[in-house]
């Protein structure tokens, strides 16, 4: 009797969680999808046609116009405002920037956090300490002073001072691979030692391809925080040459004649800055949490 009891009250747990998550996950999508929608939906009917939760005629047009594919007259006749969004070139510029920053950052805070946890050397601790800490400053404070230094070195409007403040190391990928590297056996780079490998050649030939998990992780996680940064590429970057694609939607709106905003227009463009970034996270995303795991994070 007693195990049936327990066995239902499982269940009854079990079901609950399963419905929480139910729950959570339409919560969580559900904004997705009404983007979705209403880039799908005529602009003219946007208006009328805002009950059902699919578009009485959905259209492409809207993904058509924001990126060019059609003429202002032909922009204007579907209902827009007849602004475009160079898409292409914005996508180009975003892959730039986030695949810079990916590489830069995920390499040099690999270094970091190997000294960290293999190098013995005087007050590691007390500055890992500090690198922690930094984990509780808002990035806004920093962003006047790394504005006045790039505006310094005349790098406005340029990839290098879009780049810069954030290639080198984040307080969070170093503590993230120093966590791992704890964890690989100092047997391993021993024997590199008694085959006369120093630190450096251990480091690239023994550890590098023993983390390829958690340095790829790193590198996802720096590419969709990257993407989707707006203020500093919109403050560096505003011009044609170096916009990016969430600055490049801001652009858009604003060029709206009409009083009221293209909203057809913008989630058009919004649905097509997430597919990248989306697909990254459906290939790869089970990788990212077994590496999260396999670290200790929780």
């Amino acid at each position: 009797m007693a195990r049936t009891t327990t066995a239902r009250r499982w269940s009854t747990g079990r079901v609950l969680a399963w419905a929480f998550l139910g729950v959570a996950l339409v919560v969580t999508i559900f904004p997705f999808y009404w983007m979705l929608r209403t880039a799908l939906t005529p602009a003219h009917e946007l208006a009328t046609d805002n009950t059902g939760l699919w578009p009485a005629h959905p259209t492409l047009i809207n993904f058509r116009r924001v990126t060019g594919a059609t003429t202002v007259a032909q922009n204007q006749a579907a209902g827009g405002s007849g602004a475009q969004l160079n898409f292409l070139l914005y996508l180009r510029n975003s892959i730039i920037y986030s695949t810079l920053i990916a590489f830069a950052q995920t390499l040099f805070c690999a270094m970091a956090g190997y000294a960290f946890a293999r190098l013995a050397f005087r007050g590691r601790d007390a500055l890992f300490g500090v690198f922690v800490m930094a984990l509780m400053v808002p990035p806004i404070f920093t962003l006047l002073p790394n504005f006045a230094l790039v505006k310094s070195l005349g790098w406005l409007g340029s990839f290098a001072g879009m780049v810069a403040p954030s290639m080198l190391m984040t307080p969070f990928a170093v503590f993230f691979l120093r966590q791992f590297f704890l964890n690989i056996p100092r047997e391993v780079e021993e024997a590199a030692t008694i085959d006369g490998a120093g630190r450096w050649i251990q480091f690239w030939r023994v550890i590098i391809p023993m983390s390829r998990g958690p340095l790829f992780t790193i590198g996802l996680i720096t590419v969709v925080w990257a993407w989707k940064d707006y203020l500093w590429p919109l403050l560096v970057g505003p011009n044609a040459g170096t916009r990016v694609l969430t600055v490049g939607l801001g652009i858009f709106l604003q060029q709206s004649p009409n009083t009221a905003p293209d909203w057809t227009g913008l989630m058009a463009g919004s649905v097509l800055t997430v597919i990248p970034v989306g697909l990254l996270m459906v290939f790869f995303g089970r990788r990212l949490v077994e590496s999260m795991n396999f670290t200790g994070i929780k």
